[in-house]
């Protein structure tokens, strides 16, 4: 029988730690009659595989026959999440809670209605602390409920009060819903277009976005609205490259968990995201204090509760506080000592490979890249942006996709490899403009390196300084801007010109407090 790499069981056995494991063992053994019961036999069996295959499963438990594996597979995964769920109701609160809903039901169903409605109000009262407006509403119908269908000899107004409730949480739940889909196509239209790149660009994202941003002021909105709105208004100026705006907002993302402390231990996931975003403003920002600051509080909060975190936080915070360590190297122009990171990042990246989408991969990739390009290791560089242009992605930030094979070109000729450039210069022209991505800086660099692959020394020195001023007015731009975000060309010509590594250039800015973007 072939082989199944995407069989669910499978994979959720395969993303199971340790202690998951031994929570489960501990649990099917209350219900083992006498030995091993046939379902422990199959997630034994199966977590001794690396690959998916079921033939093997019948060689290792003959006591499974085949007609009955599927149905046994859909036991085992039953009880898989039962252990895990039963296990993680002490970590995540709105399990807890969730469970506490079922309690309520059962009373409901039982005609104890009184104890039904003291469990609900229990329940409401946590959901709001924790502005679970979902479940603060699913309680509150639950009420409206049992109060339109039993005498309860609640109070008087009992009506009037879980009516008005009633309004005032459909209407959050309506903005949450309606705000938290505008930050999701904020977010999907970056992920399209990368950078806006030309006036045409930012005037539909304008567009789209003044059509789409609600009329209510935020002051009158609960946590999660103004965590959605904040979130929109990034993805916009993050897009438009406006970073003092960019900033701002994130600040105010950040600012939001002061105002609501408890929401840091119930959702760590969104302060650390906050966090890095605001992270990576200051990065683009050069505001080195800040960031220099801001990176051992996002630490000290990730160590403190990392025992603590699903699976989910763990991942998450292991790409935002690692990206925030790179970037830090880039601030600095310290790429030796940024190279260290890269084994612990490879290693993590194995480990939570089925957990890490493809996009932020191609984004350590692309980082690591130029930090060997930056520390002079050219051939390491091109390993890293080989992944890159062999990744299967689509039209997944095609910017960077783009800016790799541009970086990919300097590093071959870097190495004087030059035939291979001349080879790979009209397929990376090709790529970049079925892309609609050739931007004026990426132009006059593939026209620098056509022109001058074989140029004699003099003649090079000073093509390379006609192209450095030649970028550095199209740097004014805003449209072009982007160009030197993802590569710090001007300083690698620097570094030609003054026969200096690249390192050492960048390292002089940051000591200089000149700003590099």
């Amino acid at each position: 029988m072939p082989n199944r790499h995407n069989d669910a069981l499978f994979v959720l056995i395969k993303t199971l730690t340790k202690a998951e494991k031994r929570h489960f063992q501990l649990y099917a053994g209350k219900n083992k009659p006498n030995g091993e019961i046939l379902f422990v036999q199959l997630f034994n069996a199966m977590d001794k595989q690396k690959i998916y295959n079921e033939d093997q499963l019948f060689k290792k438990v003959p006591g499974i026959k085949k007609q009955q594996l599927s149905n046994l597979k859909a036991h085992l995964y039953k009880h898989l999440l039962t252990s895990l769920r039963l296990l993680y109701k002490q970590k995540d609160p709105i399990i807890e809670l969730r469970e506490q809903m079922d309690y309520a039901r059962v009373l409901y169903d039982k005609g104890i209605y009184n104890q039904s409605l003291k469990i609900l109000a229990r329940i409401k009262v946590q959901a709001k602390e924790r502005q679970e407006i979902m479940l603060c509403h699913e309680t509150i119908e639950f009420e409206k409920l049992i109060e339109s269908r039993h005498i309860t000899r609640s109070l008087e107004n009992r009506a009037e009060l879980l009516s008005a409730e009633s309004r005032q949480i459909s209407q959050q739940l309506f903005n949450i819903s309606y705000l938290s889909t505008f930050s999701l196509r904020m977010y999907g239209l970056y992920l399209k277009l990368g950078h806006a790149r030309d006036e045409k660009d930012a005037a539909m994202l304008k567009n789209f976005f003044e059509h789409n941003l609600p009329v209510a002021p935020s002051r009158q909105m609960s946590f999660y609205e103004k965590i959605y709105l904040y979130q929109a208004y990034c993805w916009y100026y993050y897009t438009l490259q406006d970073f003092v705006m960019y900033y701002r907002y994130c600040q105010k993302w950040v600012d939001l968990f002061a105002e609501y402390p408890a929401l840091k231990q119930t959702d760590p996931a969104l302060y650390i995201k906050a966090m890095h975003n605001l992270l990576t403003a200051h990065f683009y920002t050069s505001n080195q204090v800040r960031f220099a600051k801001e990176l051992p509080a996002l630490e000290k909060f990730i160590k403190q509760g990392e025992a603590g975190f699903d699976e989910n936080i763990q991942s998450a915070a292991f790409v935002y506080l690692y990206t925030a360590k790179i970037n830090k190297h880039f601030l600095e122009g310290t790429f030796k000592d940024g190279l260290k990171l890269v084994p612990q990042i490879n290693s993590r990246i194995a480990a939570l490979r089925l957990k890490i989408d493809q996009h932020r991969v191609m984004v350590f990739y692309y980082k690591i890249a130029c930090m060997y390009f930056g520390n002079g290791d050219n051939r390491q560089a091109i390993d890293y942006l080989n992944k890159i242009i062999n990744l299967h992605v689509g039209s997944l930030r095609a910017d960077i996709q783009c800016f790799a094979r541009i970086l990919h070109l300097i590093a071959h000729y870097e190495l004087e490899n030059y035939s291979l450039v001349e080879f790979l210069i009209k397929s990376v022209y090709h790529f970049i403009a079925r892309n609609k991505d050739l931007g004026q800086v990426m132009e006059e660099i593939m026209k620098f390196l056509r022109k001058n692959l074989y140029a004699n020394p003099k003649e090079l020195h000073a093509a390379f300084i006609n192209l450095r001023e030649r970028l550095i007015a199209l740097s004014k731009n805003p449209y072009e801007k982007r160009s030197f975000l993802y590569l710090d060309i001007i300083s690698w010509l620097e570094s030609k010109i003054e026969g200096k590594p690249v390192q050492a250039v960048i390292r002089k800015k940051y000591l200089n407090k000149v700003p590099r973007f």
